[in-house]
């Protein structure tokens, strides 16, 4: 009987309980760490080619930047490197040839990126208004531009836009329209244009997705309440949408400030209009390979950077303040 009492003592005692628990939860626990671990570890790819292919060449323009490389004489006496610290980035905040470039390519943002947003999302609301078999074939023709590479579209479009082979120039003939897409006047809507329709289609699809998660039955309860479809386009789709437009936003002001492959290639058609020095991309360029101030160069790929750090930043929090 005694042991049977100490036995029913040992089971309502608090340690004894809070073992047990302990005991019975370990397997849980452990079995819960090894699933997160087996999550985590099919991100390691990621952070592997985040490391090496941006944390490292940021790492070493940071290094080089420090420096300034001399030639002595004519160049055959060799070259000298010596620690200048923050010379060159005194130099390149004080370079008005790379801040003009920058003026030039941030006006182009400030027109581009709206225009592009705005015509995503368009096509992404008409896309969400028909039928899934519909929008599947929508879908697929609005992303084909994003998937032709960059430096090929450009090469299309430069034919496009040739006052001498471009399919165009008949129809402006018979128009009695003198245009000419590589004229100073011209150029930056020929590359704007460019621009849009090789975007829209990634844009469009990351928006479409966002519309997909939205309750269906929101609208509804809109249509029996008599709401029209361009009404609940806009009181019920955008709101929900506002974190997808402000994403690709900022990685479409990230690749305007960062412009280059399209003005090099227009270059080569219209040397008279784009400069070697047209946008900060092309600054950084010159001064590296054709210059061959590497260290000069390096400063300013900081100095653009940090340009659109600070640029995506104050955007990011000014429209999460406006959409709170």
């Amino acid at each position: 009987m005694s042991s049977v009492t100490d036995v029913r003592k040992h089971e309502l005692d608090p340690a004894s309980k809070r073992v047990r628990r302990e005991r019975s939860a370990s397997p849980r626990r452990s079995w819960r760490t090894v699933q997160r671990l087996k999550g985590a570890s099919f991100t390691w790819p990621f952070f592997a080619g985040f490391a090496l292919f941006t944390l490292v060449p940021v790492v070493m323009a940071l290094g080089q930047s420090l420096f300034t490389t001399k030639s002595s004489g004519l160049g055959f006496g060799g070259a000298k490197v010596t620690f200048s610290g923050l010379d060159n980035f005194a130099r390149g905040l004080a370079d008005g040839v790379f801040w003009e470039s920058m003026l030039r390519a941030g006006s182009y943002a400030v027109v581009v990126v709206p225009l592009t947003q705005i015509v995503s999302l368009t096509l992404a609301l008409l896309v969400d208004a028909v039928t899934r078999r519909l929008a599947g074939r929508f879908r697929l023709s609005l992303l084909v531009p994003y998937m032709i590479p960059g430096i090929v579209a450009t090469m299309i479009w430069i034919y496009l836009y040739s006052p001498v082979v471009g399919p165009f120039q008949p129809l402006f003939r018979l128009l009695h329209l003198d245009v000419n897409f590589f004229a100073g006047s011209m150029i930056w809507v020929s590359i704007g244009n460019l621009h849009i329709w090789g975007s829209i289609g990634f844009n469009m699809l990351i928006l479409y997705g966002s519309l997909q998660s939205v309750p269906r039955e929101l609208f509804d309860a809109a249509r029996v309440d008599g709401a029209s479809e361009l009404r609940i386009a806009l009181s019920i789709k955008v709101p929900f949408v506002r974190t997808s437009l402000v994403l690709t936003g900022l990685l479409a002001i990230i690749g305007t400030l960062q412009i280059f492959a399209e003005p090099v290639l227009f270059r080569s058609v219209s040397p008279e209009t784009i400069t070697k020095d047209f946008t900060p991309a092309m600054v950084i360029y010159n001064q590296a390979f054709e210059v061959g101030n590497l260290n000069y160069a390096a400063a300013l790929s900081i100095i653009l950077a940090g340009v659109v750090g600070i640029a995506s930043a104050v955007i990011y929090r000014f429209t999460n303040k406006v959409g709170s």
